[in-house]
């Protein structure tokens, strides 16, 4: 975890600072930021200055005032522009992106990049990143960005915004809150990072002591050979090819039938891409793969292993010729089968199994051949419920990762408005 950058020292502590109102208005200056704030243009080579660190456009994370990721310039590199801890670096190239952070070590960083620092004694260091991430100035950064392909914002443009600026003594308060509540977002970020780790062992430690346990049972095997997807499942691909070529003008029949593709799916959700619906009188020679609910669809063309459970509300939908339809019969509960395709194990060996150049896609007489552990119904139930709980906790974490930072950008926002 980052922690939160320290208050400047030669700032003097006010004993009253915390019963500031933080947003009374009444002393606020109304400033530009080019009176306040430096376009730093300190140059040097690398080598010779001893920096390592290389900092890239790619490396900065939108939304983010973090440095996760740089290069090394020992790789080669001919940026020269150099930076400093505590200096915020704002990203001009597409500003719509978003991309602002604070140094925390030495290095050079792209030409894309400017390095900004307080110019005098109005403003705090630690207050002009989020100054850089409130919404007003990242609307006037892309309103006065200038191309097509790869729009930039000047610096002379971006000098003359305006803003209210408070108080020393506010700022402080200000940012304390401000750098408060960013500590707990990237704690939080980490915290479910691990908790999405923490998923996938769950799942693959599962699935590897369910292969254990049922390779020493009979009923893991059929016919003393191990239980194949085949042997319990049907498995419907090739039936339906339906194309973009033959759906109705405009990609979409709004009284047609709604038709999935793999597109469609990410995470084992649907991705909130339009969903395309076809000609029933098309779409009519296609029944064998008509959804029934509680089926599994898998992703076998173009970006492999995308797989969902049907809900019961999506019977009578149909799927595109990248979608195999998977059928399940009483030995196998859905949700298992739809986690089993879900674990790593089962993840990697699909994309090991992908074959083709222009367009991957998975082999279906091999995918029928892969051997699944076959538990009785409680117990895979009971795997299914193991695997739940870690996905649930995971979620629940990224969603308060994301209140922190709708909470950060509101504040930002409310005090630059």
């Amino acid at each position: 975890m980052t922690a939160a950058l320290p208050i400047l020292s030669k700032l003097k502590p006010n004993p009253h600072w915390a019963k500031l109102p933080l947003f009374n208005r009444k002393n606020w200056t109304r400033v530009r930021f080019g009176d306040v704030v430096e376009n730093l243009n300190e140059t040097c080579d690398p080598a010779e200055a001893g920096l390592e660190r290389v900092i890239a456009m790619e490396h900065l994370e939108p939304g983010s005032l973090h440095i996760r990721a740089w290069g090394k310039v020992a790789d080669g590199t001919t940026f020269t522009r150099r930076c400093h801890p505590g200096q915020v670096l704002f990203g001009k190239r597409r500003a719509y992106q978003r991309k602002v952070a604070v140094a925390e070590f030495d290095a050079v960083v792209s030409g894309d990049i400017y390095v900004l620092a307080p110019q005098g004694d109005q403003l705090l260091p630690e207050l002009l990143p989020f100054l850089c991430l409130s919404e007003r100035f990242f609307q006037h950064a892309v309103g006065t960005s200038a191309g097509s392909l790869s729009p930039r914002t000047n610096w002379s443009s971006l000098a003359s915004f305006e803003f209210d600026l408070p108080p020393l003594d506010q700022q402080r308060r200000i940012a304390e809150i401000l750098w408060a509540v960013d500590e707990a977002k990237d704690s939080m970020l980490k915290t479910a990072a691990d908790a999405s780790i923490l998923k996938l062992r769950v799942a693959d430690e599962n699935f590897e002591q369910l292969r254990s346990e049922t390779a020493s049972h009979s009923d893991g095997k059929q016919n003393g050979k191990a239980v194949t997807t085949a042997t319990v499942a049907e498995l419907l691909a090739d039936g339906k090819s339906l194309t973009y070529g033959i759906l109705q003008p405009g990609g979409d029949d709004p009284d047609g039938i709604p038709m999935l593709r793999a597109i469609d799916i990410e995470n084992g959700r649907l991705s909130g891409t339009q969903i395309l619906r076809v000609a029933k009188e098309i779409e009519a020679d296609y029944e064998r793969t008509r959804l029934r609910g509680r089926e599994v669809l898998i992703s076998v063309m173009g970006t492999i292993g995308r797989t969902i459970l049907v809900r019961d509300e999506w019977a009578g939908w149909n799927v595109n010729r990248a979608l195999a339809v998977v059928r399940l019969g009483p030995r196998v509960l859905p949700e298992y089968f739809y986690q089993w395709l879900r674990s790593p194990q089962m993840q990697s060996r699909l994309s090991k199994d992908s074959i083709g150049t222009a367009q991957l896609r998975i082999n279906l007489s091999h995918f029928r051949e892969y051997p699944i552990p076959v538990p009785s119904l409680k117990r895979q139930a009971e795997v299914v419920k193991t695997i739940e709980d870690a996905e649930n906790a995971q979620e629940s974490l990224a969603q308060h990762s994301e209140n922190i930072a709708v909470l950060a950008r509101s504040l930002s926002n409310s005090i630059f408005t």
